[in-house]
Formats: C-alpha cells, sequence, structure tokens
C-alpha cells in the first residue's frame, strides 16, 4: 500500500493523483489517498499514516506540498517510510529517491521562449513542449538510515547518488 499525498485544492495536481490511483490499481496496489489544502492539513495526514501505516509514499509536488516538504521528509524518517518525490531538490533535502523532469533542462527551455518572444515571436504560436530527460536521483544516505539496500541495477541508472 502507498500514500499519496497532494493538493486536493489544485486540479492539476488531482489529476495526477488520480493517474497514481488508476497506475496503481493496475499493479494491484492500494492507494491511501492524503488529499491537503492548507498547511494545517499535514497533521491530519501524518495522523492517518500512523493510523493505517503505508509501505511506501509519493508526494506530488506543488507549491503547497513542496512548501511543506521537510515536515513530510522528518515524518517518514521518523517512521522509517520509503518516500518518492518528483524532483531532485527534495532528495538533496533528505527525501529517498526522486524521479522527474530535469529543472536544468527546463529552464534552458525558458531562455529559449523568452529570446523567441523578445525576437518577435508570438506566445501564442509557440509550441507546448514535453520534457525530454528525467532524472533519477537517490538519497544514499537517507536509504541506510531506513535500513534499506538499493539494488546494484537501480543504483547503475541513477543520474545521481547523494552520499
Amino acid at each position: 500500500k502507498i500514500s499519496v499525498i497532494w493538493n486536493q485544492d489544485d486540479l492539476g495536481m488531482t489529476l495526477r493523483y488520480r493517474e497514481i490511483d488508476r497506475a496503481a490499481g493496475a499493479l494491484n496496489v492500494k492507494v491511501q489517498a492524503l488529499g491537503v489544502r492548507e498547511p494545517d492539513d499535514f497533521e491530519t495526514v501524518f495522523t492517518a499514516m500512523k493510523r493505517e501505516r503505508p509501505d511506501a509514499l509519493f508526494l506530488v509536488a506543488d507549491v503547497l506540498t513542496s512548501l511543506n516538504r521537510k515536515r513530510v521528509i522528518d515524518f517518514v524518517a521518523a517512521h522509517r517510510i520509503p518516500a518518492m518525490y518528483e524532483f531532485s531538490f527534495v532528495v538533496e533535502d533528505g527525501g529517498l529517491m526522486s524521479y522527474g523532469a530535469s529543472f536544468e533542462d527546463a529552464y534552458k527551455r525558458v531562455a529559449y521562449y523568452i529570446d523567441r518572444i523578445f525576437k518577435g515571436a508570438k506566445p501564442a504560436n509557440l509550441p507546448v513542449e514535453q520534457p525530454s530527460r528525467f532524472q533519477l536521483v537517490i538519497n544514499l544516505k537517507t536509504a541506510k538510515t531506513l535500513g534499506l539496500k538499493i539494488p546494484d541495477s537501480i543504483l547503475l541508472r541513477a543520474d545521481k547518488l547523494i552520499e
């Protein structure tokens, strides 16, 4: 069973949660839905995870969840719950692992688009792009603290290992 924390007031994050739930169902994995709307909701979420302990946690990233990431990191560390995140900055803050689009690549594309607009391109005429590079980042120190042995086959695929 996995717990999923997401901002349920954000339609985009709710759609992402629904895709996670759909994929989990296909894999026969039960999902504990833990939607939040404000910072105070995290205590309710933590209480729910204490009552019904998940095997793992996934945090859907938006402003609300990202601003409260340290609380999540501290909770899962204290309760020895493996957690996965979308962005590497959470792993750099002590999270276990992330798999997501490269911010560095995204920012380079932003610069490209700004340049095109300054040269006269109409924003509405520029194509929407999807990320083309995704990064797997693993915090080995956190894995050790949780008592997890990350298989070599996963370590070899990692783009970055934090020791």
